[in-house]
């Protein structure tokens, strides 16, 4: 018995199929198995299945910072402790040239008020020439140091606006922009609905290429989104078919680019978002927005 069934294992399924229709199972009542029922049932439920529409709108999003321009400024913590490297650091040092000048300057100076100076030898050794002292140099270099002036570490003192991207730039900063949404315009992450034929990513990317009058050049951090916010439509215009929208959050990093000051765009600081998002939104936002 053995033998027979090893044979029938090995043949194609086409042939066993033809041998069971060609045996007296036809006229014992059970149903006959068709290859071309079982595809005609296969094809109907894949149908089904990509006729559902998900009653949820999808929507891309970008949140786009742009990282610190400059070093925050220090605690008295880090005032105490980087002063305290700074002693080390001149307690271990070796003097500088500038600084063996004044010492040899010191010792000329010496022997010029010694009983015994000669001051032939004191002009051949310097070959006749006016020498410039290292206190020379110092009094030259503070006087160029009261005509300069530092540029300002804080640009919101000479009031920088809101929409500048140069602004608070110790701190990070976040895009936001003023959108329409149903009947009012609020200020969220830049956003636009998804497109059939695109990734999510890309609907992010297109998102930031479509700002009006900004030019933004940005690096994506991957392709798997950071963040999701689902929220149901007004019970007026919600339908069975669409009952709200979930948004997905994508992070880029700033690498040039400026905008208008004319447009509806806002670069602040992630401790300012409860100003402008609404609590639910934020709630979502505020997870993923790191304060670097």
């Amino acid at each position: 018995m053995a033998a027979p069934c090893s044979r029938m294992a090995s043949r194609p399924l086409w042939q066993f199929i033809t041998n069971v229709r060609r045996t007296g199972l036809k006229h014992t009542g059970v149903r006959q198995f068709s290859l071309s029922y079982a595809c005609r049932a296969a094809t109907q439920t894949s149908s089904k299945t990509e006729s559902v529409a998900s009653p949820w709108k999808l929507y891309g999003a970008v949140c786009l910072q742009r990282l610190p321009v400059i070093s925050q400024e220090r605690n008295p913590i880090e005032d105490q402790f980087a002063e305290l490297m700074h002693q080390m650091e001149l307690e271990r040092s070796l003097l500088s040239e500038h600084e063996q000048r004044l010492l040899e300057d010191a010792e000329r100076m010496a022997r010029k008020q010694a009983d015994n100076y000669d001051s032939d030898e004191e002009e051949a050794d310097y070959g006749g020439q006016e020498t410039i002292t290292a206190q020379d140099q110092d009094d030259t270099w503070e006087q160029n140091l009261k005509h300069f002036q530092p540029a300002l570490r804080d640009r919101d003192v000479a009031g920088t606006p809101l929409g500048s991207v140069e602004r608070c730039l110790g701190d990070s900063l976040v895009l936001l922009v003023q959108q329409t949404v149903g009947k009012e315009n609020i200020w969220l992450l830049p956003q636009a609905p998804w497109e059939a034929g695109e990734t999510l990513r890309q609907t992010a990317e297109r998102v930031l290429s479509s700002l009006p009058e900004a030019d933004f050049k940005a690096t994506f951090l991957g392709n798997t989104p950071c963040g999701v916010y689902r929220y149901k439509f007004p019970k007026d215009v919600r339908t069975e078919s669409c009952v709200g929208a979930k948004v997905f959050f994508f992070k880029a990093l700033l690498s040039a680019g400026s905008a208008s000051q004319k447009e509806p765009f806002l670069w602040v600081k992630k401790t300012e978002l409860q100003g402008y998002l609404k609590p639910s939104y934020l709630e979502k936002v505020d997870r993923f927005i790191l304060n670097l």
